[in-house]
């Protein structure tokens, strides 16, 4: 049964689930300096998890639903209800989020946000603040058996906030990596700019591709990459072996308009055993 995460998530992985694990060598540790949404984390059985991210809400939130999941979760659905599915409600919330230092706060805040916010979208501005507008819809859906599984497959996991160079620092051998960056952008005049709010450039890009290879060749530990399928990520990832598999698209509000798109699925596979 393939589970869903509790968080909408642009460019989440749900739909890529079974192409990655068909892909993912096998070890006892998966480790993801880009977790998101976690959709690989939950649809996947190793002995432990190393889940980064260098949005602290996202990785706040997990450790409090890891270490408190009773209490956040009773707490959560206490916000969605009718009188908060208002544009002002949210803009309030939204306004006191980002004046919030309370980490539970934050996180409950997050949540909601994440529910009743436009398309799922986490984007913050220049200054830091949480600027997704209102999303208007009917009754938005509070996750409780999908965020009750999540805690108790964190159990196996351990979350941190920190930068991919520092996770790939922290992997070892008989752990395998997956990234899933901020994409590369489609042509060069497409609008790139990071959810969590500095931007990861072409220099980023290539600077995980060479970071990848070096843990692969040299420290003996497995890489999976999934990126846009472009001939920059293919110059890129001229080291690895290259998979393509087809998406859709799930940014477009209007389901009509989501096309199918080629994305690689780029493997540095390890030379020492």
């Amino acid at each position: 049964m393939k589970r869903r995460a509790f968080l909408k998530w642009a460019g989440g992985k749900y739909s890529l689930v079974e192409d990655i694990q068909r892909h993912l060598p096998p070890a006892r540790k998966l480790v993801e300096p880009f977790v998101g949404a976690g959709s690989i984390f939950l649809n996947t059985n190793y002995d432990q998890y190393l889940l980064a991210d260098i949005n602290p809400d996202l990785i706040n939130l997990y450790n409090l639903l890891k270490k408190q999941p009773n209490t956040y979760i009773s707490e959560a659905k206490r916000w969605f209800v009718a009188d908060n599915n208002r544009k002002e409600a949210y803009l309030s919330i939204r306004k006191q989020f980002n004046q919030s230092d309370d980490v539970m706060y934050r996180s409950l805040a997050f949540l909601y946000m994440n529910r009743f916010g436009f398309n799922g979208l986490c984007r913050y501005n220049k200054k830091g603040g949480f600027n997704v507008p209102f999303g208007s819809y009917k009754k938005p859906y509070f996750p409780e058996a999908e965020l009750e599984f999540f805690a108790e497959k964190a159990k196996k996991a351990t979350f941190v906030c920190q930068s991919y160079t520092e996770t790939f620092k922290r992997a070892r051998k008989g752990a395998v990596v997956y990234c899933d960056p901020p994409y590369a952008p489609l042509s060069t005049t497409a609008n790139f700019t990071s959810y969590a709010g500095n931007g990861f450039s072409l220099d980023d890009q290539a600077a995980l591709a060479d970071v990848s290879e070096t843990a692969a060749k040299k420290r003996g530990i497995p890489v999976l990459i999934s990126n846009h399928d472009t001939t920059l990520t293919r110059r890129l990832y001229h080291g690895a072996t290259l998979n393509v598999v087809k998406v859709k698209r799930t940014i477009s509000r209007n389901g009509n308009g989501r096309n199918k798109v080629d994305e690689l699925l780029a493997l540095y596979s390890s030379d020492c055993n």
